[in-house]
């Protein structure tokens, strides 16, 4: 066996652990957070308790905005365990595990001869600090990351003369759209047209046909699902799906413009930690010839350069490059691994986060936040003793010390949860709240939400009807209509109310900010006068 299998062996347990630990506390400590992940949770819920797997719903409407490959996985789940709210959770962090399979497998696949590339790449990728944030949030980037790497290996075989595996090509596209949409092109075209550049040797008639051949099997993929949706969604719905979701989401994205240099701003903190690692710029080198790395800057530098071109910019817009950035690190580490060393790095991260949980509770008394003054400074000491254990000794280079600071990555993060998030958790809760507004509906009261509503109640409460959304300006206008019905605002907005909600707590940040009212109550409260014209 040779040492690069091996060590690719030894890790994976390891990074399990780690891997289980981070998922584990962040079911544990916190709920699924209003307003995105409340949202896709409240999707997934009325497709079910509607029995309609073809349109997602939102509030009783079509839901345009997200197609349904995650939506599906979460009632894979339900069908299985029942309607929970684990399964939602643990979607997320086992999609991130088959990437980071995937992602051996594209390292072995662009450097045979290189075997430890892959476990320095897989751990790279895991203990890079966005990585660890978002793999436990329910979202759609990281299922778009691994319909990427699925597509992205197909595309190597067929340059090592496996033309059938055009097929697992056209099964990524197919599958990229119904996990967030037609952005999956914009991944996987551009390296693929690009195939002169980094598979010169190919027969490249024969080449562009088979990909004309899977772009076809992708959209007929994606159309299985969008015809008969659109049909059964209606035309607005259908309009979204066909042009909201393309076209016209470029279109739109210029009227809340970010300069084209912004994501080059935001590139360091997304390379966090590893970015501060001396050896690893140490290690950077251009090896000329090398098919893998033509194949990553054939990749990575279209869409990076597609992606500024586009006005609207978000972080994780970048996610699917992530991988790329691991296997650029892992080939460099691979050629250069130098001596052993203490990881310093590990060390550092963790002595800072030691520090800052320290000081937290005093630096934080009497802010917007004050639930981190309830933080416990002993976070902050485990945080250090953690700092001084991972430092006691030389690791080998590259394996032991890339671990060590993945660990100490994830190990942080960890403390965070336990720590920060644990005491935040309840202003982020809205089981409460939503168990309320499911007992008004069983009893036949109205309910209104006041201002745009994200659908953060609909998974909580299991609500089987809709709110019916009103504006500021059309609320006295409900209250008259509705006297026994109850309203949900954000007093935030309404700084003019006083006491007398029915139930009033803290809200993402704001204390006593989320308020159910009665009608009545609300009424008097606003000095709305019913019955005058």
């Amino acid at each position: 066996m040779s040492r690069g299998a091996g060590e690719a062996r030894t890790g994976w347990p390891w990074l399990l652990a780690l891997w289980a630990a981070v998922a584990g506390a962040a079911l544990w400590v916190r709920p699924l957070l209003p307003v995105d992940e409340t949202r896709y949770a409240a999707v997934a819920w009325e497709m079910w308790s509607r029995g309609d797997f073809l349109v997602p719903h939102l509030n009783a409407a079509p839901y345009a905005h997200k197609p349904p490959l995650l939506f599906w996985l979460i009632h894979l789940g339900w069908a299985a365990f029942g309607v929970n709210e684990w399964w939602p959770r643990l979607v997320v962090p086992l999609v991130s595990l088959l990437d980071l399979v995937l992602l051996a497998l594209l390292a072995r696949r662009l450097w045979p001869a290189r075997p430890e590339t892959a476990p320095l790449a897989v751990w790279l990728l895991f203990g890079t600090f966005v990585w660890l944030l978002f793999y436990t949030l329910l979202q759609f980037d990281l299922l778009l990351v691994g319909c990427t790497l699925f597509g992205l290996i197909a595309l190597l075989d067929v340059a090592q003369g496996r033309g059938a595996a055009w097929g697992r090509f056209g099964l990524a596209i197919g599958l990229g759209v119904l996990a967030k949409g037609p952005v999956i092109l914009l991944h996987l075209l551009p390296v693929a047209l690009l195939g002169p550049f980094w598979a010169p040797s190919r027969r490249w008639p024969r080449w562009y046909a088979g990909l004309l051949g899977a772009v076809a099997l992708g959209g007929a993929i994606a159309l299985a699902w969008a015809l008969p949706a659109g049909f059964a969604g209606g035309p607005e719905y259908r309009a979204e799906i066909f042009w909201g979701q393309t076209a016209g989401r470029v279109a739109d994205s210029f009227a809340h413009a970010r300069p084209f240099w912004w994501y080059l701003g935001i590139l360091p903190l997304m390379l966090l930690p590893w970015l501060l690692w001396p050896r690893l710029w140490r290690a950077a080198a251009w090896v000329r010839g090398d098919e893998g790395l033509r194949f990553l800057v054939c990749w990575v530098l279209p869409v990076f350069l597609l992606l500024s071109l586009v006005s609207g910019k978000q972080l994780k817009y970048l996610f699917p490059l992530l991988p790329a950035a691991a296997l650029l690190a892992a080939y460099w580490l691979s050629l250069r691994p130098g001596p052993a060393a203490r990881p310093w790095l590990a060390g550092l991260m963790l002595a800072l986060g030691g520090l800052t949980l320290l000081v937290l509770p005093f630096a934080a008394a009497g802010r917007a936040a004050p639930w981190l003054a309830s933080v416990p400074p002993a976070w902050g000491a485990l945080a250090l003793v953690l700092a001084a254990a991972f430092v006691t000794r030389p690791l080998s280079a590259p394996h032991g010390l890339v671990r060590a600071t993945a660990a100490a990555a994830a190990l942080l993060f960890l403390v965070a949860e336990l720590s920060v998030i644990r005491a935040g958790a309840p202003a982020y809760d809205v089981s409460e709240a939503a168990a309320r507004i499911r007992g008004w509906q069983a009893a036949g009261l109205p309910v209104a939400h006041v201002g745009k509503y994200h659908g953060q109640f609909g998974f909580a409460g299991r609500l089987r009807a809709p709110l019916e959304v009103v504006s500021s300006k059309a609320l006295p206008g409900w209250l008259c209509r509705h006297p026994q019905g109850r309203v949900v605002l954000y007093q935030a907005g309404w700084p003019e109310l006083g006491p007398g909600a029915e139930y009033v707590q803290a809200y993402r940040g704001d204390p006593d900010d989320l308020a159910l009212w009665q009608a009545d109550r609300l009424v008097a409260a606003l000095g709305v006068r019913c019955g005058e014209s």
